[in-house]
């Protein structure tokens, strides 16, 4: 039988022969953002947040009933307000109501040792792509919870609050504090809540500035009700925690004794604050000036110390051998030309007064205005609740003979 004939050989393939490779195919378009959430009344937006959380929470691990409030801030500048103190009764009440099987409980030292659940919420004035520049039409709020047993985010709700029924006049430690820098464990609890998702790590910075925090918490409590001595006291304790070396620790020992009529302690507090800030290459001081003045008003409480604070600030530079940037700020009201102007002009009002008190500062320090451009709050009130707009920021150069210095 003769042999089948050979199977003729395939022909070659396009790749055999170098043609080149077919395109692939575009990779499908990203999704948009979500839509952000509609603008509420202001209860109805507290009370949508909370209820959210909370079943969320209780979905989780319904074992899992106690919860402590580390008291909301402005997501911003880390300051409590009178928004921030309804939001947390308002909380409560819908736990009391809807949640009866959870017991909510005020941050301390010992409401932490049993590692329980920790309620975190910022508060913040944003525009209409939820942002924190421009033209604010809203109050973002953020409200999470996380587990310290676990170390996890076990719920996230995000609402948004109408302007106008917000009111965000700082709290009696807020509003007294004479300075306000970046501060790095206020920056963990707002990532705390405003960076993370559902089964994220808690931060890290955050779980380990607790115990100072829920000092700080009740020193601010008891400074609110005039209990200057009790305040120092916690303040101080904060002070020796690892998590001591923060903003609010300095302001309050500052500002305790203050009240108390302790001349000399209080200056080398404040001193205290302006080697913060310089370590910190950012320290925003709360000179209030008369509308469309560079002179400082009269009525504010602590408005006779601004020439000690004056004083303290070019004495430290001097002694740190700092050059300074000084950089005076406005709220959004009036024309943005008039506010560049203003800005600059306050900024070389303060350097003029720095200069005055330290000649050897002449030659080592620039001031400049940036009118509204890099407003924390800007709502354009012009009150208690914005006053950090109207600041004159002191940012130290290096190095010292950086141009224009």
């Amino acid at each position: 039988m003769a042999p089948a004939p050979a199977t003729a050989a395939a022909p070659a393939t396009a790749a055999a022969v170098g043609a080149p490779a077919a395109t692939a195919a575009p990779a499908p378009a990203a999704p948009p953002p979500p839509p952000p959430p509609p603008i509420l009344p202001f209860d109805d937006a507290v009370a949508n947040a909370a209820h959210a959380v909370f079943t969320a929470a209780v979905a989780a691990d319904a074992s899992a009933n106690v919860v402590v409030i580390d008291p909301l801030v402005d997501g911003m500048t880390g300051y409590q307000s009178k928004a921030t103190r309804t939001i947390q009764d308002r909380i409560v009440g819908v736990v009391k109501k809807d949640f009866p099987q959870m017991a909510v409980h005020r941050i301390t030292a010992d409401s932490l040792k049993s590692q329980p659940r920790v309620l975190v919420g910022t508060f913040t004035p944003v525009n209409a792509q939820m942002k924190t520049t421009g033209e604010r039409e809203a109050y973002r709020f953020c409200l999470v919870m996380g587990d310290l047993r676990t170390g996890k985010i076990v719920a996230k709700s995000v609402t948004r609050a109408r302007l106008e029924d917000v009111d965000a006049t700082p709290t009696a430690f807020f509003h007294d504090s004479p300075v306000w820098s970046d501060d790095k464990s206020v920056q963990a609890y707002i990532a705390t809540c405003q960076a993370s998702k559902v089964g994220d790590p808690i931060k890290q910075e955050y779980l380990e500035g607790l115990l100072a925090a829920a000092l700080v918490s009740e020193a601010e409590d008891a400074y609110g009700e005039g209990k200057y001595t009790e305040a120092l006291d916690l303040y101080q304790t904060a002070s020796k925690t690892p998590a001591g070396d923060q903003l609010r620790v300095y302001n309050g020992i500052y500002l305790a004794q203050t009240k108390l009529g302790h001349t000399e302690q209080s200056v080398a507090a404040f001193r205290d604050l302006v080697d913060y800030g310089i370590r910190k290459k950012r320290i925003a001081v709360k000179f209030l000036f008369r509308p469309g003045s560079v002179r400082f008003v009269t009525d504010s409480p602590f408005s006779s110390n601004y020439g000690v604070w004056i004083q303290a600030i070019a004495s430290e530079a001097v002694k740190n051998k700092t050059c300074l940037q000084i950089v005076g700020h406005t709220s959004p009201t009036g024309p943005a030309g008039l506010n560049d102007s203003l800005s600059l002009v306050r900024a070389e009002y303060i350097q003029s007064r720095l200069e005055g008190d330290e000649p050897q500062l002449k030659k080592r320090t620039v001031a400049v205005g940036v009118g509204s451009r890099e407003n924390l709050s800007g709502t354009g009130r012009d009150d208690a609740s914005d006053e950090l707009d109207r600041r004159v920021e002191l940012k130290p150069i290096d190095p010292c003979d950086a141009p224009g210095v």
